[in-house]
This record gives C-alpha cells, structure tokens and sequence, in this order.
C-alpha cells in the first residue's frame, strides 16, 4: 500500500462513527458483557469503529473529583469516551439498580466537564440491562437512561432489558434468544444512525 492509500484509508475510517462500549462484571465473559460485545459487533458490521471496555477494564478507584492523578486505565477510558460518537452502556441488576462497578466507571465521565463538548452532551447513548428477573432489569434499564440523561446524552428510543433467568445464551456462551438478538442488532442500528446524523450536522 502506498503512502497515499495509507493515507486514504486513515480517514476512511477517521470517518466511521466511533461507538465506545462499556459494562459487564468483575467476571469475564458475563452475561452484561456478551450482551454489550453483541450489540458493538452488530455496529461494526455496520460499517461503525468500536471499542470495548468490559468489566475489567472498570475496575477503577472510586472516582474522587477532588484528586486530579488518575490510573491508566481511567485516563484510556475517559479519552475514548472524549472520543465518542456514541456510546452503548451495559449494566447488571443488583438489587434492582446500577452495579457500582458500572456507576462508579460513569462517574468518571465528570473529568469531561471542561471540555468543548460538556461530558456527553448530544452524544446517542445505548442501554443494555441484564437481571435475574424482569423487575431488576426494567429497572435498570430506566436508572441507565436517566443516568444518560444526566449526562447531556440522548437516550435511544429502544433500550433492551435481558430477564437471565430465559435461556438467552447456550452452553458455549452464544446467544440463542433470536427476540434479543433482534433487539440489540436494533439498538446497535439506532445507535449508529443517530450518530451519523449527528456527525452530518455538526
């Protein structure tokens, strides 16, 4: 490849919208998490750039606003979602709420206060709740939209609450459920059309 084509193909892709994921727990390869990847690899498909941080990657000290020094790991996560075109969170229900391993990766989000574009101000943004039970993960999903709201964000129209205790994946950790499936393959097209809009008018 030459140096043009090189050149080319980096702002080909410079174009993509940017959808930045996040959730998942402590354990790899949760259910939140395989949720989550589903929905990104649905937006690049699509023709959208991704990037995952899963539970892992969140853990994070308690975001402290007063202290200025931050780990790697946040300073990777705050600067994608600087980056952002979008963002698709997912969260599981504990005890009917947002666990504080994802709140706690949310609070960081204050370190963009200053910017040009206040923490994630007309940025599309995705939920994706996942619960041992409907009431959990309905609300959930509502806690994640009004978080989204918080931050300046647009909440899309679908967000996908996932009841764990159906059988959404098998054995081998693919999902089975074809309702969800359409679901988060939707979130991921709004998710990137929207995106796109608002690339298209800025």
């Amino acid at each position: 490849m030459t140096v043009t084509e090189t050149a080319a193909a980096q702002t080909e892709s410079a174009q993509r919208p940017l959808v930045v994921g996040l959730g998942g727990t402590l354990r790899e390869n949760s259910s939140t998490e395989r949720a989550v990847r589903h929905c990104l690899q649905s937006v690049e498909r699509e023709g959208g750039r991704i990037r995952m941080f899963a539970g892992p990657d969140l853990d994070l000290p308690m975001y402290a606003p007063h202290q200025l020094e931050r780990t790697p790991k946040a300073l990777e996560l705050v600067g994608a979602l600087r980056d952002a075109d979008a963002v698709v969170v997912g969260s599981p229900g504990y005890h009917g709420a947002v666990s504080g391993l994802v709140k706690n990766a949310l609070d960081y989000i204050e370190d963009l206060r200053e910017d040009a574009r206040v923490y994630l101000d007309d940025t599309p943004w995705g939920c994706i709740s996942c619960a041992y039970g409907w009431q959990a993960a309905v609300g959930t999903l509502g806690q994640l939209r009004s978080i989204g709201h918080a931050l300046r964000a647009w909440p899309t129209p679908l967000g996908v609450a996932i009841n764990s205790a159906d059988r959404i994946w098998d054995e081998a950790g693919e999902l089975v459920d074809e309702p969800v499936r359409n679901q988060l393959d939707m979130l991921a097209g709004q998710v990137l059309t929207f995106a796109r809009a608002h690339r298209n008018t800025t």
